[in-house]
């Protein structure tokens, strides 16, 4: 039992020194490997010395035992593309050719080569072997490092967008002459310099030539069509536009017509928005045409007038003088309409829309049914001394009142229903009441017309609603049937139209006919008012002329206008005075209502006109013989 255990652990140090030869014989070899390994590292280090490794390359170009500077000259005379190469930038038809080179792309050949050089030259032992082994095994290929400034490229893109841009432009039309122009529309484009940087930073990283397509955003106008418009602008303009009065009995207006150079300042191009597209319709400038009408309308249109009468004494029957006029109104507004729709359609003829008034007066109105029955109230007033002007002015307006007819219940206006004072009315200059002085004027004579009214109304014991006094006494309104009569101080009445008017109102149940008489004979006018009497009576009293003021001095001025020695009187002397005239107006014994008019009259003084170098005598003795006031 003993020799077998002995036997046994003499096996087992055998094992044992076995095992430690193995590990010293394989450690010996690892030592002796590494010691080999360096030694070819060292060598091989040494072989290549100031030179590229073998298998290092750039950009495909084989730098390998190459010196830096050797590799600097293979590698400038091999990468020529960013000052040879070719980018080309294409726009439709257009095209811009330019070297990488001027898009900022260089290539740093230093740069490469120390790259190129210290591959395989690390710090770490195993990460310089293993460069070595795997560029000398299968290759090391380094990308070429090129320097790429943008905003070269970026600046060059830039040019080329400002000649390609365009703003988008909507199609128009224009119309000149009577002519219609189209004007076609512009798709807007516009450069993305973004996205063709992107385009070209592919293209020269791969270092060759190449065609970039410039990227473009386009906008699409919104109305590009304009044609169906433009033939409907050119369908209106084609003839004359002819306005037409209805047909009516005697009547010589119109037609107005308006050649198409005239009928195309009168429509408009206007954009229409939808749902769908929007569109140029061609319209009617309604405000052009309304101006144009509104010029029409003075020519076109009349006031409604009652028929005028005159009342037969005799017969106590009315007598037609002047038959009515039945009323019409130019409506601007609905011929506006129909004239749109017309050239819209294709025609240029279209009739005026009129509306027509008819009068409350007819001609065959009879004095019963207006209850004008009798003479209910007539007074005269006399203009001895008068120029031929001024009895003009005194008929011309008196006319305008002869056989007029004054509603009941209504207030009736003097300046309402006269036409204005004017030479084209038939009125001639004469002199009138303006300010402070008497001057010439277009009118004078007027205020006789209105006086004689006032007093009619006043005697006829109608309510006065408006009464102006003048500012003096003037000589023609206190004469009477045989000389002068200061009593009718106070009875006088001015009117300045439009601003000075004189009112009465038709107090009765019934109308009222005024009849005026001009008699150059008698230098008289007369007015009569007919109605049927209500009963009412007048009785009236006056202070007649108070408080007596002597005229001025007279007043001498130059006038550059008169000869030497010329000596004339403008303005004549009245006194100054104040008058209060009551008026009573009784019905059936009753006091139905009773007023009074106070007057002021200043005291008005001579004057006199002379012309420059005349000599003024001290005391000034009046050449004109005449008591003629205005």
């Amino acid at each position: 039992m003993s020799t077998y255990r002995s036997l046994s652990v003499s096996r087992n140090k055998v094992i044992s020194i076995r095992s430690q030869h193995m590990i010293i014989t394989l450690l010996a070899g690892v030592i002796i490997y590494f010691f080999f390994f360096l030694a070819i590292l060292f060598f091989y280090d040494k072989a290549y010395a100031g030179k590229i490794f073998p298998g290092v390359s750039i950009a495909g170009i084989d730098l390998s035992g190459l010196e830096p500077i050797e590799a600097i000259e293979l590698l400038e005379e091999q990468i020529i593309f960013p000052q040879s190469g070719k980018i080309v930038f294409q726009d439709e038809d257009q095209m811009w050719v330019i070297t990488p080179k001027d898009l900022g792309l260089i290539f740093n050949v230093r740069e490469n080569v120390k790259q190129a050089y210290y591959y395989g030259r690390g710090k770490n032992p195993v990460t310089r072997l293993w460069e070595q082994v795997t560029a000398w095994y299968d290759g090391e290929d380094l990308a070429a490092e090129l320097v790429y400034d943008e905003s070269i490229a970026y600046r060059f893109i830039s040019d080329i967008a400002n000649e390609i841009n365009q703003p988008v432009k909507e199609a128009s039309l224009g119309i000149q002459n009577a002519q219609v122009f189209e004007v076609p529309g512009q798709v807007g484009r516009e450069v993305d310099i973004q996205s063709t940087l992107l385009l070209l930073r592919d293209q020269i990283s791969i270092l060759t030539d190449g065609i970039i397509t410039i990227q473009i955003v386009e906008t699409r106008p919104e109305i590009e069509d304009v044609s169906q418009a433009a033939t409907l602008a050119r369908q209106i303009l084609s003839e004359s536009l002819i306005l037409n009065f209805p047909d009516e009995i005697g009547s010589k207006l119109g037609p107005w017509v308006l050649p198409p150079e005239q009928v195309g300042t009168k429509i408009t191009i206007e954009k229409i928005e939808s749902s769908d597209d929007p569109t140029l319709e061609i319209r009617l400038d309604e405000e052009a045409m309304y101006t144009y009408l509104k010029a029409l309308a003075p020519d076109i249109d009349q006031q409604s007038m009652n028929a005028r009468f005159i009342f037969n004494d005799e017969t106590s029957l009315l007598e037609i003088i002047q038959p009515a006029t039945i009323g019409r109104n130019l409506d601007i507004y609905t011929t506006i309409q129909d004239i749109s729709k017309k050239l819209l359609a294709g025609e240029h003829s279209v009739n005026l829309t009129i509306i027509y008034s008819d009068p409350e007066i007819t001609d065959d109105t009879t004095g019963e049914e207006l209850g004008i029955t009798e003479l209910v109230s007539s007074e005269t007033t006399y203009f001895r001394g008068s120029t031929t002007e001024r009895m003009q002015n005194i008929q011309t307006a008196a006319a305008n009142f002869h056989g007029l007819l004054v509603p009941p219940g209504t207030t009736f206006s003097m300046a309402a229903n006269m036409k204005s004072v004017s030479l084209d009315n038939g009125y001639a200059e004469a002199l009138i009441i303006y300010g402070d002085r008497t001057i010439t004027g277009v009118g004078g004579g007027v205020c006789q017309v209105s006086t004689t009214l006032f007093r009619t109304a006043f005697f006829g014991g109608f309510p006065i609603v408006e009464r102006h006094p003048h500012a003096y006494r003037v000589g023609y309104y206190e004469q009477s049937y045989n000389g002068y009569n200061d009593e009718l101080a106070g009875l006088d009445a001015t009117v300045y139209v439009p601003v000075v008017d004189f009112k009465f109102t038709n107090d009765t149940p019934y109308w009222l006919l005024m009849e005026t008489y001009f008699n150059p004979t008698s230098r008289s006018l007369t007015w009569k008012f007919y109605s049927t009497s209500d009963g009412r009576s007048v009785e009236w009293e006056t202070t007649g002329p108070i408080n007596i003021v002597e005229p001025p001095d007279p007043v001498y001025e130059e006038n550059p206008e008169l000869a030497k020695g010329d000596i004339v009187q403008v303005d004549w002397a009245a006194e100054g005075a104040d008058v209060t005239v009551s008026r009573f107006v009784y019905r059936d014994g009753q006091v139905l209502f009773n007023d009074s008019f106070t007057t002021y009259y200043l005291p008005w003084g001579d004057i006199y006109q002379y012309g420059p170098g005349t000599k003024i005598p001290k005391k000034f003795e009046n050449p004109f013989e005449n008591d003629l006031n205005p």
